[in-house]
């Protein structure tokens, strides 16, 4: 599987709203405990370690 990093998201605005009303009323404990859920499911779905080291490497700050 390749890494898809063009957008390809329909109303990414409204995607972002939902991941932003996920958070509300959280502690940043709460808040950082949901992102690793989130991303352990959503790397779940992917399945491919390959395809899930690429977007680390994508999504890592750059210097």
């Amino acid at each position: 599987m390749t890494l898809t990093l063009t957008p390809n998201i329909d109303a990414p605005d409204d995607l972002y709203a939902d991941l932003l009303a996920a958070h509300e009323g959280l502690t940043d404990d709460q808040s950082a405990a949901l992102n690793a859920r989130l991303i352990l499911i959503l790397a779940n779905h992917i399945g491919d370690r390959t395809t899930f080291r690429e977007a680390l490497k994508a999504a890592a700050p750059k210097p």
